[in-house]
């Protein structure tokens, strides 16, 4: 990615050693990336080591204060599921033709997959395709479900899954630049908070090796966490 000149200006500035949530908060805030509103991520480092045998982290965590964002949802389901989902609000409800526009075109316009239990014997078809995309229905996350009511409205009132990548890192968002500080903070809290609640059972001693907050095209600024629990 390239960086302009207010990237630069901004990266001068930022602290250089890890400080509490509210001052990297305040620095996000007052050095924008981009003239649009940024979405704010909280970046963790959980190790190399994370990535090798049973101690994939992954989970889910219910943001305070919303994403900030519009979130479009897709609802695999029929019957009384299905009407339930439309009345709760998913952007888009069906079985059968859904799952033959994701496997025939590859389609993904949405942000969270939601399918009952019935539904799963069909949409396991798309795997291939929702499944690289970090899309695919899973009961861990609650998104594989036969109560597509509750499923579609938590998606859309700032539910948010997260899981580690292969090289031991984990992104997640935590809203907008645009929100009020103290309300960023609290989600950046409830993330963090998500993600230590994730640590596996096998892993002893340190398990997020680093924090770092940063908007949209701004500088990361690295934060102070509580200690992991042992």
């Amino acid at each position: 990615m390239k960086h302009g000149k207010k990237y630069f200006n901004a990266l001068k500035k930022a602290p250089k050693k890890a400080v509490t949530i509210e001052e990297a908060v305040k620095f996000v805030k007052e050095n924008p990336g981009a003239k649009f509103d940024e979405t704010v991520d909280v970046y963790f480092h959980l190790g190399k080591e994370l990535t090798k045998g049973d101690t994939a982290v992954r989970g889910i965590v219910k943001l305070p204060n919303g994403t900030g964002k519009t979130v479009k949802v897709a609802v695999f389901a029929g019957g009384d599921a299905a009407e339930a989902a439309k009345a709760a609000g998913a952007d888009f409800v069906g079985m059968a033709d859904l799952v033959e526009k994701v496997v025939k075109e590859g389609w993904c316009d949405f942000d969270v997959a939601i399918a009952t239990v019935e539904a799963m014997k069909e949409v396991r078809k798309c795997a291939r395709v929702l499944g690289p995309r970090g899309l695919m229905p899973n009961p861990k996350t609650g998104t594989v479900t036969d109560d597509t009511a509750t499923a579609v409205k938590e998606a859309k009132g700032g539910k948010v899954d997260f899981r580690m990548d292969k090289t031991g890192n984990v992104s997640v968002v935590a809203g907008k630049r645009s929100f009020e500080a103290a309300a960023l903070a609290e989600n950046i809290r409830a993330v963090v908070s998500a993600v230590q609640a994730a640590k596996p059972a096998t892993v002893k001693g340190s398990f997020i090796k680093s924090v770092t907050i940063a908007s949209t095209m701004g500088v990361g600024v690295p934060v102070v966490v509580n200690s992991d629990a042992e």
